[in-house]
């Protein structure tokens, strides 16, 4: 006989935080069957519904597969009950983030409604200290240079900090993550090398291949698409401008290659950001949108935003140009301090999951 111990609380965190009765799911497996992303032996995401269901929560806390999903609405669209498995699973992805976070406190901070304010103030405070410690809390007169307003040399190190800081905390927690599902699949077997199946993870994650077999949102392929590729693109910009700041002349001209491939990098970015916005306004009947989910679309969108902005307060030279760059630093700094605990995470996870998924045979 199997013994069962439900956690009653955790039954009614993922009610609270996707808004489903579990009790409602009938267990018909409806879910299992048009889901293109389930492996045939796979009984995802019925499973896991079951388990939800049951409040089996250390179960699914050392369970890879709930990565699997993308959220696409096949499931929803289909069940008969009007359950909407993906946004469970959303949930179930949410509890991953708070219970692997390092440090755990500000996880807690940033999935609370209550501190929006706190972790708006924290990038404030540490952009506003790296200003005042340069030396440059006068608005600088004449022709706009960012640089005299905030130097290249603190802004690259705070920058270049930060990003590992955050690259650390996600570290540990994959660590963690890696950790818990290796203990809850005792008898699972190595079907193929690690570093094989990471590369097919990373092929397809980087192809989005996943995405274009979900049916009912389509245009998810496409959005997502844009935000991931123009990110990447301005990473690698950003860090060439890091390099330009050193060893050549900046800022660079408007005709750049480098500034053109930012230009375009920025464009899919911000576009990508709008269609995602857009469609989770107007399809809140086919999955949910959390807060943590708001706070980074938005957090993004502004960033592109305020990007294209600055640039062209500097070609022009407005008077208000500092005061805007100063916002867009802001923004860049939350996305980077907050890296652990966001989608940004999300996509690391779902990296180890899926590396694991492929590697071991349960």
């Amino acid at each position: 006989m199997i013994e069962i111990q439900p956690d009653i609380q955790f039954i009614r965190q993922i009610r609270k935080d996707s808004g489903i009765n579990l009790s409602q799911c009938m267990q018909c497996g409806a879910c299992t069957s048009v889901c293109k992303l389930a492996e045939t032996s796979l009984p995802f995401p019925r499973k896991e519904m079951i388990w939800a269901a049951w409040g089996l929560k250390d179960r699914l806390l050392a369970d890879p597969n709930i990565w699997i999903c993308h959220q696409c609405g096949d499931c929803t669209a289909t069940c008969p009950r009007g359950v909407k498995p993906g946004d469970v699973l959303a949930s179930l992805r949410k509890e991953h983030y708070y219970y692997y976070a390092r440090p755990k406190i500000l996880a807690k901070i940033i999935q609370n409604p209550f501190f929006l304010p706190l972790i708006i103030l924290i990038p404030v405070l540490i952009t506003g200290f790296i200003i005042y410690v340069a030396g440059t809390l006068r608005m600088p007169e004449g022709e706009v240079n960012y640089s005299i307003f905030f130097p290249h040399l603190p802004l690259n190190i705070s920058f270049t900090t930060f990003f590992i800081l955050g690259v650390i905390g996600i570290i540990l927690s994959i660590r963690n993550f890696w950790k818990k599902i290796l203990e809850a699949q005792t008898g699972s077997e190595l079907k193929k090398p690690v570093i094989i199946s990471f590369m097919e993870v990373i092929t397809e994650l980087f192809l989005h291949k996943k995405f274009r077999q979900c049916k009912a949102q389509k245009h998810r392929y496409y959005s997502h698409l844009l935000v991931f590729w123009g990110f990447v693109l301005l990473l690698v910009v950003t860090f060439f401008a890091i390099l330009s700041t050193l060893f050549f002349a900046y800022p660079l001209p408007f005709f750049n290659p480098v500034k053109i491939a930012g230009n375009i990098g920025g464009l899919a970015f911000v576009t990508g950001c709008t269609i995602m916005i857009v469609k989770r306004i107007f399809q809140q009947k086919i999955y949910k949108s959390t807060y943590l989910d708001w706070v980074f679309l938005i957090t993004l969108f502004l960033l592109g935003i305020t990007g294209f902005i600055v640039e062209l307060a500097r070609f022009q030279n407005w008077a208000s140009s500092y005061l805007l760059y100063f916002i867009h630093l802001i923004l860049v700094w939350m996305v980077i301090l907050y890296l652990p605990y966001t989608k940004f995470a999300h996509f690391i996870f779902r990296i180890v999951a899926l590396t694991f998924s492929k590697s071991y045979r349960p």
